[in-house]
């Protein structure tokens, strides 16, 4: 496997930061192998003050490691082997995988992959005309104590499980996208695919999602903005429970996330499916209509 060449579109989040550190800075105690980050472009979006304010600030941390900052999307793909989709603003997403997939490049977007099922399924189109392969996940699918906690093999079946996690929300990335996307990962990361339903109970302080899967598991995940700000999980088995405190591993969850993301822009198979992905973004949108309406929604 060879040191790839990652371009990175959108410098208006942490995890771009975050993600050349690990990529780039070889002396880093966590530092991930394969790849490296030489070209970015920072995009952002300007109706959007956790966009546009973070840009400048952003770019300048990434410039440190040797990133080339460059005016065009298209300066990045020529120019790359592989591509990290970073815009925080899920609303950008489309648009920007448009002028990407006819290059074919392997591609990471991050969460959120979308804000709503018709631009998901207009991008998994896309991807599939140009066989670009395209692969989104939040890291908290990845973090060591709950890839632990699922590699248990005495305690028979997972039969259920409850998720929590902070739930701030912001205007341009309606409800459950903007935060509570990192929760309900985790429920799928625990359950997969193949929810049936969903309904939301929800106030000022405190949200609770649940749904019933298609084999008769339930699954629910709780957020709060006020109090507990952890992420953790209960994963119910036939033969007792497995608690998960997301932070109690030292290695951080993007370190994780990028070894999966190096392996898949290498060609291996997506360890998330790109259809499981398009459920998540129906999940959240299911359950921002039963926010609103009060009723039980189907996926």
């Amino acid at each position: 496997m060879g040191n790839l060449k990652i371009g990175m579109i959108g410098l208006d989040t942490s995890h771009a930061v975050a993600f050349t550190k690990l990529l780039n800075d070889h002396t880093s105690p966590f530092h991930v192998k394969g790849g490296t980050v030489v070209m970015a472009y920072p995009g952002g979006s300007f109706d959007f003050a956790l966009s546009y304010s973070r840009i400048s600030g952003i770019t300048k941390e990434v410039e440190q490691y040797g990133v080339q900052i460059v005016e065009t999307i298209e300066e990045v793909v020529t120019q790359c082997d592989a591509i990290l989709l970073e815009s925080v603003d899920g609303r950008v997403h489309l648009e920007q995988l448009k002028k990407l997939v006819r290059f074919k490049k392997p591609t990471f977007v991050d969460k959120p992959f979308c804000l709503d099922s018709s631009d998901a399924a207009k991008m998994v189109e896309l991807a599939e005309k140009y066989h670009t392969p395209i692969m989104s996940s939040s890291a908290l699918r990845f973090a060591e104590a709950l890839s632990q906690a699922l590699s248990i093999k005495d305690k028979g079946k997972i039969i259920g499980a409850d998720c929590f996690g902070p739930m701030e929300m912001v205007e341009t990335q309606p409800g459950y996208f903007w935060y509570g996307i990192h929760t309900i990962e985790m429920l799928y990361t625990i359950l997969g695919a193949g929810a049936k339903n969903v309904t939301t109970i929800s106030n000022q302080d405190y949200d609770l999602i649940i749904s019933q899967w298609e084999n008769g598991r339930i699954g629910t995940a709780r957020g709060n903005r006020k109090g507990n700000y952890e992420f953790g999980a209960v994963i119910h088995f036939e033969k007792g429970q497995e608690y998960v405190r997301i932070d109690s591993s030292p290695k951080p969850y993007y370190a994780s996330l990028l070894e999966q993301i190096i392996l898949f822009f290498n060609g291996s198979k997506q360890i998330v499916p790109v259809r499981e992905t398009q459920e998540i973004i129906r999940f959240i949108e299911a359950a921002n209509e039963s926010r609103e309406t009060g009723r039980s929604i189907g996926i």
